[in-house]
Order: structure tokens, then sequence, then C-alpha cells
């Protein structure tokens, strides 16, 4: 997913094409994704970023053009257009690993998972935090990573999101610092930066 606006992070470049240690955030996201179980990758841009756009094309990852209406609005446009189960990333988690896709992968089962790092991690990091987005999961407050897998039943009732907590997702909790990092404020970048290896 790379086609928002990045308004939060007021960078010089569409919010995708941040470097971070010296490579494009979806450079880095389409190199992991690759290098995993996942067999097919596309990048879900918009108008906002036409510039990501082109990258997109140029590491060959067939873009699927959004109408830019917003994270959910666009996720189920591209889940239209593709055949489930899916694996969803956002490009502003630039530290995701191949392990990370292939565990929350394994996690989902053919079905729908979500991955998500406790709160308290990203506060101890000093990375941002949408409290929006938090949630209550047995007893400790986590948030999405903006990794998941949307499985096949999930065509009618709906697609899971950054907010979703339905019973049908399964919950993939991790406590790896490189899912904690969403790149989304220029101190993030700071941030991401002192964990690249």
């Amino acid at each position: 997913m790379c086609g928002g606006r990045g308004t939060r992070l007021d960078a010089s470049v569409e919010k995708p094409l941040v470097d971070i240690c010296g490579r494009p955030m979806l450079d880095r996201v389409a190199a992991a994704l690759h290098d995993s179980s996942v067999g097919t990758v596309r990048a879900v841009t918009s108008p906002h970023t036409p510039n990501t756009r082109d990258r997109a094309a140029d590491l060959g990852l067939d873009p699927i053009e959004a109408p830019g209406d917003g994270y959910v609005s666009d996720l189920g446009f591209a889940l239209d257009r593709v055949t489930r189960p899916v694996v969803t990333v956002v490009a502003d988690l630039p530290l995701v690993a191949p392990e990370h896709v292939d565990a929350v992968v394994s996690a989902a089962d053919g079905g729908a998972a979500t991955a998500c790092v406790p709160v308290e991690l990203k506060r101890a990091l000093g990375a941002s935090v949408d409290d929006a987005l938090v949630f209550d999961h047995e007893g400790t407050a986590v948030c999405p990573t903006g990794l998941g897998v949307v499985g096949p039943a999930d065509a009618e009732a709906g697609t899971p999101t950054d907010t979703d907590t339905d019973t049908d997702s399964t919950m993939y909790l991790s406590t790896d610092t490189r899912l904690a990092l969403n790149v989304n404020r220029p101190t993030d970048i700071a941030l991401a930066e002192d964990q690249c290896e």
C-alpha cells in the first residue's frame, strides 16, 4: 500500500520514496516481499503518488492505481482486483523482513491475520503512535503494524484494516522493534535508520 498523501511526514518526495539507510522505503518493502514466500508482489498507488507508481513499475511490481480516497477505500479497491488470500503491507514499514511476512502468513493459516506490536514498545523506542489505532488485546495495549493477510472468507464480510480487531482475524503479536517503526513523522526516519542492518 503506497498511495497515501504522507502529509504527516512532510517530506520533499512522496512518502514511499523517502530514503531509509540509502534506499527508498518502497524498495525495502518490495525486497522483503520478494524474498518471502509471497508469489506475486503488486503496488497499490494512487493519483497522489505518480512517482511511486513509476518506481513500482521499475521494480516490476505491476502497480494497481487506486482512486486515492484513503487507506481503507484503496485497500478495498485493490482487493477487488487480486486473488485471495493476499498479504498486505504498508510502504512506511521500511524494516519489515521476509521472516516477518512469512510468520504472518503462517499465523493466518489460509485465513486472515493482523500483525500488531505493543504500544509500550513503540513508546519505548520513541516511535510515533496513532492513538486512534490502539486497542486492547488480552490486557495489553497494541496497535497494528500495517502488515497482515486478508483471507478469502473476508470478501463479503469486509476487509481487515489497520483497526480491524474482529475474531475472524488471527492476531500475530510481535515485540520485534523492526515492526514497531512505521515512518509517519520526521522523527521516525532517524529511529528507523538507527535500526537498519
